[in-house]
């Protein structure tokens, strides 16, 4: 009697990206000074077990530091969990990913994707090579997230804890637990391959923009931080550029404001000229913890939960879809 698809084993999809979790060393005590992404997914996968009534599948869609993660990659990677996602036996995603840039790839993620599987990005602070390397450990607990019959939206799963891509950011360069997602707290933690939900799992709009734009062709969006000291230069620089002809003219400036969205006046005044001259402009929080609370008088859009790196891609999603109107 032929099994029917019911009957079959679930598949968990691994895709490989790179980063430290598939990185190495000569020297087995180093935890630093080793070479990102150097390790087939393949590899990473060798003894560790799928979870009980799971398959793993993987395949490498590409092979870098996180630190050069582009515009490129992020399209390859959609493309590839669209495909999977469609597919009726792929119960979830796991995505090996480097550190630096894994909230960012999250967040762009969760703001292209529509599925209520699970989509879960595994990483690491220490290469494969290591003495105690901590890739494995992620990994299996990405794979018990994946897993999980109830688990769904876009995640990252580091030193145990769950973190939706909302709220996910790196606030240390080098500890294990590298990882938070402020005031909000993790969704989750993987406890022994078994994960102790404690919020809601994170859930993808259904988004409009089915089909992005190609690579080359996405606005250029730049991001300029608020200090003392800060003059307009930069800002008033894009815009000339973007007036001389450049090829890749700014479209969209995200402001990284200090406290309740403060920007400093010179700063404010030439994001002002910006907008005259047709260049979107956003504010996003400095801040690691909590969100921006909007005030009548405030002069820029406010992008009240997202950090500046989010906003950054917020903004030029929400500008590729107006290059679709």
């Amino acid at each position: 009697m032929t099994p029917s698809p019911s009957d079959k084993a679930k598949r968990i999809v691994v895709l490989g990206t790179g980063g430290t979790i598939a990185g190495s060393s000569s020297n087995a005590g180093a935890n630093l000074g080793y070479t990102a992404g150097t390790v087939s997914v393949n590899d990473l996968l060798g003894g560790i077990a799928a979870p009980d009534g799971f398959v793993l599948h993987a395949e490498q869609v590409a092979q870098l530091d996180s630190k050069d993660m582009d515009a490129a990659t992020w399209c390859a990677l959609r493309e590839r969990c669209e495909y999977w996602l469609n597919q009726e036996d792929v119960a979830g995603l796991v995505i090996t990913h480097g550190t630096d840039t894994v909230e960012e790839t999250a967040f762009f993620l969760h703001s292209t994707l529509s599925s209520s599987r699970p989509v879960v990005l595994a990483c690491a602070m220490r290469p494969s090579t290591a003495l105690m390397p901590d890739g494995p450990q992620n990994l299996r607990d990405a794979l018990a997230v994946a897993a999980t019959p109830d688990a769904a939206g876009v995640t990252v799963v580091c030193a145990g804890e769950i973190h939706g891509a909302l709220d996910v950011r790196k606030d240390h360069p080098y500890r294990l637990k590298a990882f938070s997602s402020g005031d909000s707290g993790p969704i989750g933690y993987v406890e022994e391959s078994t994960v102790r939900q404690v919020r809601a799992w994170p859930r993808s709009e259904d988004h409009d923009q089915k089909a992005l734009p190609r690579p080359e062709h996405w606005p250029r969006v730049e991001i300029v931080l608020t200090h003392a000291g800060v003059s307009g230069a930069l800002i008033d620089l894009l815009v000339q550029e973007r007036e001389s002809g450049a090829s890749e003219p700014v479209a969209g400036i995200v402001l990284g404001a200090t406290g309740n969205a403060s920007l400093h006046q010179a700063l404010e005044q030439a994001a002002r000229r910006a907008i005259e001259r047709g260049i979107e402009v956003r504010v996003a929080a400095r801040c690691n913890e909590g969100q921006l609370l909007p005030t009548p008088e405030a002069p820029f859009t406010i992008m009240a939960a997202l950090s500046p790196v989010k906003a950054r891609i917020a903004l030029m999603l929400e500008l590729c879809r107006g290059q679709d109107r």
